[in-house]
């Protein structure tokens, strides 16, 4: 009786240490949906190449719950409509796990595609990492159970920004130049609210939000801010629209400072650097010139590809995502979304959390600027012989907003 109940403990013990590390080896597929064709194709298809990279690097023994990560590509055309064809698309194939970050119009799709599913399909449930949409609404009105962002909303980059700009007492007017559309709006709004507390006496030149995707040439909009008068400009411009934008500026001879979401994001910086020593300010989450892990993973990217690898919420997203495969003991989306809420990991600004709230990732921010490469900042972005080297860091609680999600939970 004595054999039975020891060899029954050694079997019961057994089948526990399976349980905790059943998923060991398992290959976990997400599902990349961003614009792989069209006028933000190059940053699409550099952010793809990113999360595969990324994938591969902290796959199998590289995190806790020793899984594989797959990533596959499904171009949106930086559509919403297109999103939810690749929604469907990638669920049909038995993907679990989606990722998007390019256009708040087509995140919002991916969430409302999402919530439908998983009520309509229990056992089959998909979650959603956002990794660059902005948009505020995302984690508040429109806040998901299944939906995690891992970039820094527009209001808590608003927040970080104007608390950097109300000490540069040159900063006396501004032109605010955006896409037409719930990020570019939000930028707008978001600036003038924080200008408003922070700095009253700074006058709003004038304002313009363009078609996204759609301006072959931005002459006229830079006419417009040089006959406003302004000293400073600020936009949540990204990818052809930036880019093009920059070289309008610098074709007439407009180098005014400018303070931007996205100047390292593909094509930009080399925009920049034709313009010489443009006087140029990023507020993101990261800057170029890490060291460490994230260090090698820039420059063994780079060496691979000759191109920049600067979206580094992919790297915490697969962090996360490996953290909680394992406290969860299972890859099944389910269980990985309740372990996701309020889990703390170690990312690359070091501690960050999504918050149990809405979602939303807490992190510190960057507040980096344009120059030329030296000593101490020695990433040369897109081999121009620049960098983006960090000026000030904003902790996670300066830059953290508060939210009216109320969640709906399974």
């Amino acid at each position: 009786m004595r054999l039975a109940f020891r060899h029954l403990a050694v079997a019961s013990m057994m089948a526990c240490a399976f349980s905790a590390y059943a998923q060991k080896g398992e290959t976990v597929r997400i599902a990349f949906i961003d614009p792989l064709s069209g006028p933000f194709a190059n940053v699409g298809q550099n952010l793809l190449k990113g999360w595969q990279f990324v994938a591969e690097k902290k796959g199998g023994a590289n995190n806790p719950a020793g899984v594989n990560f797959e990533v596959v590509g499904f171009d949106n055309k930086g559509s919403p409509q297109e999103s939810l064809n690749a929604v469907k698309a990638a669920i049909d194939q038995g993907f679990r796990y989606v990722a998007q970050g390019n256009g708040s119009g087509a995140a919002a799709a991916i969430i409302d595609a999402v919530n439908k599913h998983n009520a309509r399909n229990p056992g089959k449930e998909v979650v959603y990492f956002n990794y660059a949409a902005v948009d505020p609404s995302l984690t508040n009105e429109r806040c998901s159970y299944w939906h995690f962002r891992l970039d820094a909303d527009t209001s808590m980059k608003m927040e970080a920004l104007t608390s950097f700009m109300k000490d540069q007492p040159k900063v006396k007017s501004v032109y605010l130049l955006n896409q037409n559309y719930a990020h570019g709006q939000q930028v707008a709004k978001y600036f003038k609210e924080g200008l408003a507390r922070k700095r009253p006496d700074v006058k709003i030149a004038g304002e313009d939000l363009h078609p996204l995707g759609q301006v072959k040439d931005f002459a006229p909009y830079v006419a417009k801010i040089k006959q406003s008068g302004a000293d400073t400009i600020v936009t949540g411009n990204w990818g052809a629209d930036l880019t093009l934008f920059v070289k309008a500026l610098i074709d007439a001879g407009l180098k005014l400072p400018l303070y931007a979401y996205y100047p390292g994001v593909s094509g930009t910086p080399t925009a920049l650097a034709a313009g010489g020593d443009m006087e140029v300010y990023q507020i993101a989450y990261n800057h170029s010139n890490y060291g460490g892990e994230l260090g090698k993973i820039s420059a063994e990217f780079k060496k691979k590809f000759n191109d920049d690898y600067y979206s580094y919420a992919s790297y915490n997203a697969i962090v996360a995502l490996g953290d909680a495969i394992a406290k969860a003991k299972s890859a099944d989306p389910v269980k990985v979304a309740a372990a996701l809420e309020g889990l703390t990991f170690k990312g690359f600004n070091g501690e960050s959390q999504f918050r149990k709230t809405d979602h939303q990732l807490q992190q510190g921010l960057w507040l980096s600027k344009w120059q030329k490469v030296d000593a101490k900042n020695k990433y040369s972005v897109e081999n121009t012989g620049y960098t983006f080297a960090p000026v000030k860091y904003i902790e996670s609680y300066v830059a953290s907003t508060p939210t009216s999600c109320d969640m709906k939970r399974p």
